[in-house]
């Protein structure tokens, strides 16, 4: 069979090193809606050396219940999952590990307290990301598992709950789509019980059918040379047909036919004894044959390879890039940037004076974070984002934009971070909102937000030549002193009158903002 192998593969020509550095291991964890997978590599040479991986089918999708909550017996199966992920990665720095939770936890209403149980089982903060950019990382591990040429490729992708497609070409998605349709929920819908009859089969093919119809013009239109299925449901798949002898290449339409007729003639789930299908893959086996018969007749698919390369492979070398200052975050700051018109030189003025603050205050106010700086650095550069919108209001409509769009290589997470970051940049900062945050340290997230309001004081003139001369910058665990040079508050008192009504803000959060010229005997302090 055709079934492209990704470079992190274990027939590595160089054995794995179990005294490797752990500073030079990378691991990524994929919380599926069906299975959680954990893969281990180093990176040698320009290729990744896998040194261990490990699958569980949790089945997290089929722990929700009418009210979209995961039942405390998911969560329990979930937990002992990667308590025993976590043995192999707590050791590891920081840096070095990504673990991403998909579709069923964006659905779970109690999804966020499963995520802070979820990262103390694995020493690793888990991040939430949306459905286009899991296609993105699953364009990502596709793309680095194929030969790198021209051709313009259509990636599918089903998972538990959802399903992705793509078209891109070399290491860059072009269109992306995330489907609400996956193994597991198709096989709950449409073969309760776990029969399997033609009309149940014909059900729930036309329903994925219904899913993919806003988007099959589009893709349709622009094309593709090839096409490539990834993860469990496609490659199972693959296995039982070329196993029955349907084709050992790729799947075609004619062995997908065949497959759907052979499952309705068995006509229920504990039957599926087919070989190449694991008995763990049987419950949610229908569904995805039905997804991907739905894919092959609404785009007109008519032969589909397959790819060992998927969401975890992805997470890797965007960890890498991370690593190797090719961000895919800065690159959507920037895009950012310039679609909304954002006053750049403004922008960075703003942001050079935050960072300058923070690394005034880090040790004092314990921002010792690594990931801090950037977000702060991130805050800066898009604080006004929301001016493209309009002027009145114009940090709510930043605010709104940054939790909502969809930002390549970010976390949920991370844009309600950046999102209420631009939401306090000024006028009364959002107390109940900054306390009330589902964040592990929200104190950070107030500190910084803080340093971003005094920085946008600062330059509110707009004049980048007269930057503020500050001379001096001492903190300590609730103190921020900043000195100007001789006399520069007396000649700018609006500037002084701007950090009085700051400092009063900054009062509010258990902090003091003081300030003076050094020429200044005494200090120009609000009083709370």
């Amino acid at each position: 069979m055709t079934r492209f192998m990704t470079t992190t593969d274990e027939d590595s020509m160089r054995p794995p090193d179990p005294y490797a550095d752990p500073g030079e291991t990378i691991a990524a964890l994929d919380l599926g809606s069906n299975s959680f997978h954990m893969i281990v590599a180093r990176f040698v040479g320009n290729r990744l050396m896998v040194l261990d991986r490990l699958k569980d089918m949790v089945r997290l999708a089929a722990g929700l219940d009418a009210d979209n909550r995961l039942s405390a017996q998911v969560v329990e199966r979930a937990l002992a999952s990667l308590e025993r992920m976590g043995q192999r990665v707590r050791g590891l720095p920081e840096g070095n590990v990504r673990v991403v939770g998909t579709n069923t936890l964006r659905k779970a209403r109690n999804g966020m307290a499963f995520v802070e149980q979820a990262s103390a089982a694995l020493g690793h903060e888990v991040e939430i990301i949306s459905g286009r950019e899991e296609a993105r990382l699953i364009y990502l591990g596709v793309s680095h598992s194929l030969e790198d040429n021209q051709e313009r490729r259509l990636v599918v992708d089903i998972g538990g709950g959802s399903t992705e497609v793509i078209l891109g070409r070399q290491f860059q998605p072009q269109t992306m789509d995330s489907l609400y349709m996956g193994c597991v929920s198709m096989s709950t819908e449409f073969f309760p019980g776990g029969r399997i009859t033609a009309a149940a089969m014909k059900t729930a093919e036309l329903a994925a059918r219904q899913e993919l119809e806003p988007i099959v013009t589009r893709y349709r239109s622009q094309g593709w040379d090839s096409a490539i299925g990834a993860s469990g449901s496609i490659l199972a798949i693959q296995d039982v047909v070329a196993a029955q002898g349907w084709g050992s290449e790729s799947i075609t339409a004619a062995a997908l036919k065949r497959l759907q007729a052979r499952l309705i003639e068995l006509g229920q789930i504990d039957r599926l004894a087919l070989p190449g299908l694991p008995s763990q893959r049987a419950p949610v086996f229908p569904g995805g044959v039905a997804i991907l018969a739905a894919i092959f007749k609404s785009l007109g698919v008519k032969q589909m390879n397959t790819s060992s390369g998927a969401l975890r492979e992805g997470l890797l070398w965007d960890l890498l890039g991370r690593q190797h200052q090719s961000d895919i975050r800065e690159q959507t700051v920037a895009d950012l940037s310039a679609r909304y018109h954002v006053d750049l030189e403004q922008a960075l003025a703003v942001r050079r004076t935050a960072l300058r603050l923070l690394t005034a205050v880090a040790s004092a106010w314990q921002l010792t974070d690594p990931d801090l700086p950037q977000l702060l650095r991130w805050a800066g550069q898009l604080h006004e984002i929301g001016m493209d919108i309009a002027y009145a209001q114009y940090h709510k409509h930043g605010s709104y934009l940054l939790q909502n769009l969809d930002m390549p290589g970010f976390s949920r997470t991370e844009q309600q971070k950046l999102a209420l970051l631009v939401r306090s940049h000024r006028r009364k900062p959002p107390r109940s909102e900054l306390a009330a945050a589902p964040l592990e340290k929200p104190e950070e997230l107030i500190h910084l937000a803080l340093l971003l309001r005094c920085a946008v004081v600062m330059h509110r003139a707009r004049k980048q030549a007269e930057m503020p001369p500050l001379t001096a910058i001492r903190a300590d665990a609730a103190t921020l002193h900043l000195e100007f040079s001789q006399h520069w508050l007396r000649h700018h008192p609006l500037t002084r009158l701007d950090l009085a009504e700051e400092a009063r803000h900054w009062s509010d959060f258990g902090v003091k903002l003081s300030f003076a010229d050094a020429a200044s005997s005494q200090e120009n302090a609000a009083m709370g």
